[in-house]
């Protein structure tokens, strides 16, 4: 007896219906990127990775040596949402309070009042986070961990989305403060930004003569309401992942933690990173599935700044991002 067609039309139908529709993401994430363009040149890879770590709700540590477009691309990506931004430039001096904000007595009610700092945004850009010291640092511990901060024991909780993007120099090292593992662990991503190639330098050259005193900023147009984002953000969230890739993620973390090269390996919290970031990558490249190469893209950022070699290793010249790239070759990619 043959199966009546009005059956196979219901099974494809609710198919089709079970996938991710990324048609508004695509079409945002491509305008974004259009907008951007209009400025920066090149640094791709640092653009692709910043608005996957929106996507999925994680900051972002930017690295790289002054002037190669940090601070601006950042800055202009934040223009593209419509959201409230902040931009702190930590130093020496920079105090806990300058950052969340402090209780200032108010004559008028004749109590306490609190005033909020320029953490209370929705993203926030903290240039040379290195700079400032360690209490000052450890002041955004909770804020970028549980989205909250607590002054004089009551707690405020940020408005979603909450994102910090973070910038620090990797070569000028007078007068910085070592960021500690606990809190590098809370970047989704670590972005290394390199020089531009010769073509691109033109390029940049070209387009700063062109643009005489023009304010890049005002060339900018807003993209994404907060709303948008967070919607986008849930909707990254029912990207498809194999059981077989959650076993590559997996595989690939505990690697980390055998690895002769290796003094300390990426913990749980980094398989979790992995595997969001591979999501919003496959969203942002218009598929509603990861895939193996999605995986072994976003790995070395997620890892690169949570695993610390051994000093033998480290004498050598070997990196982080060299160690996670022959873990990912030793790995049995899944079929």
């Amino acid at each position: 007896m043959e199966t009546p067609a009005t059956d196979d039309t219901n099974s494809d139908d609710l198919k089709f219906s079970s996938r991710v529709d990324l048609t508004e993401l695509s079409s945002a994430v491509a305008t974004i990127k259009e907008e951007l363009r209009k400025v920066i040149i090149g640094q791709e890879e640092m653009i692709d990775l910043l608005i996957v770590s929106i996507l999925a709700n994680g900051h972002s540590l930017i690295e790289g040596v002054p002037g190669v477009a940090k601070t601006v691309t950042a800055k202009l990506l934040a223009k593209t949402m419509q959201v409230g931004f902040s931009r702190i430039q930590f130093t020496p001096d920079l105090m806990p309070s300058d950052i969340l904000g402090t209780s200032v007595f108010s004559m008028k009610n004749n109590e306490f009042e609190f005033k909020q700092g320029p953490i209370f945004s929705n993203i926030i850009l903290i240039d040379e986070i290195n700079r400032a010291p360690a209490k000052t640092q450890a002041a955004l511990f909770e804020a970028m961990a549980e989205r909250q901060v607590t002054i004089d024991g009551k707690e405020y909780v940020m408005e979603k989305p909450f994102l910090v993007f973070a910038t620090q120099n990797p070569v000028e090292q007078e007068g910085t403060y070592r960021l500690p593992e606990a809190q590098l662990d809370r970047f989704l991503f670590k972005i290394n930004v390199s020089y531009p190639n010769l073509e691109e330098e033109i390029k940049i050259l070209e387009g700063n003569h062109n643009r005489k005193n023009s304010d890049p900023e005002s060339m900018i147009e807003g993209i994404m309401s907060a709303a948008q984002i967070v919607k986008h953000q849930e909707t990254v969230k029912g990207i498809v992942v194999e059981d077989n890739l959650i076993k590559y993620i997996a595989e690939i973390v505990l690697n980390t933690r055998n690895n002769a090269n290796l003094y300390l390996g990426a913990s749980p919290r980094a398989s979790i990173a992995i595997m969001n970031g591979s999501k919003a990558y496959a969203a942002i490249m218009g598929r509603d599935f990861v895939t193996p190469d999605d995986v072994k893209y976003i790995a070395k950022a997620v890892m690169r700044h949570r695993i610390i070699l051994t000093p033998e290793r480290e004498m050598e010249g070997f990196t982080a991002d060299r160690s996670v790239a022959q873990i990912l070759e030793t790995i049995e990619i899944p079929r």
